[in-house]
């Protein structure tokens, strides 16, 4: 398929959901190679692949617990097998574990940080090496306007995401001599088909979220796919360590 990520292999991480789907269709569409990592979500991450293959392009299923470090090996390896040298990572599993700080264990705290920010580390921390012997590579991690904003209930989800920036940073810092760059995209408040059912009013969250931003509609899994493609361009190529929000003009500092 004709696009500017021609020849890329791209590995995306929580690619059957809203905006992992979107994320992976938008790559495949502009020329990638796709590796979908999941997690118990085979039937979908199959309909996912045979929908970017029926089109002409090239997609693999896979499913990895990302929380842990011979999964994610093994997942690596599998990708490359399959597909040869990764050249994109869109580190984006994650979970919105909701629940007061008062409740919040030392266990509910381990296990945010471990789907929201160590499963990033050690995403990064397999596949660099690789990147780093053929001097290109782009690590693109999935963060959230929350960590700037903060939200009730949140406290674990939210310090990983603020982690999730200070580690995007740090591999900036690391990778850039060998050409790689890292970035993080933070989405605001994304229309997913998961919102309904933890919202309660939909419409009236919608009344209070339009409130905040400066676009006056809801952001849309297409809207971050866009922003993750233009960063895995050549094209990006001297953008590195920032945090892009993907919010209408939520956060405006």
């Amino acid at each position: 398929m004709p696009g500017p990520l021609n020849g890329r292999t791209a590995l995306v991480t929580g690619a059957t959901g809203g905006l992992g789907s979107a994320i992976t269709r938008r790559l495949a569409a502009d020329g990638a190679t796709v590796a979908l990592a999941h997690l118990h979500d085979d039937q979908a991450a199959a309909e996912l692949a045979t929908h970017i293959t029926d089109r002409g392009g090239n997609a693999i299923p896979l499913a990895a617990d990302v929380r842990e470090a011979e999964a994610v090996s093994t997942l690596c390896h599998q990708a490359h097998d399959a597909l040869g040298p990764i050249d994109i990572v869109v580190s984006n599993a994650g979970a919105y574990p909701r629940r007061p700080w008062t409740e919040t264990t030392p266990t509910h705290w381990d296990e945010a940080l471990a789907t929201n920010l160590t499963s990033h580390y050690l995403l990064a921390h397999k596949l660099t090496p690789a990147m780093a012997a053929t001097g290109w590579g782009r690590i693109i991690t999935i963060g959230s306007v929350l960590a700037a904003a903060g939200r009730h209930d949140l406290t674990g989800y939210i310090s990983a995401k603020a982690g999730l920036e200070g580690l995007t940073r740090a591999l900036a810092r690391e990778l850039g001599p060998v050409g790689i760059t890292a970035n993080c995209i933070a989405p605001g408040s994304i229309r997913v088909p998961a919102e309904d059912t933890v919202v309660d009013d939909p419409e009236a969250m919608t009344a209070r979220q339009l409130a905040r931003q400066c676009v006056q509609r809801r952001g849309r899994p297409d809207d971050v796919a866009a922003a993750v493609v233009f960063l895995a361009t050549e094209d990006a190529g001297f953008i590195t360590g920032q945090t892009l929000r993907v919010d209408g003009g939520w956060i405006l500092a």
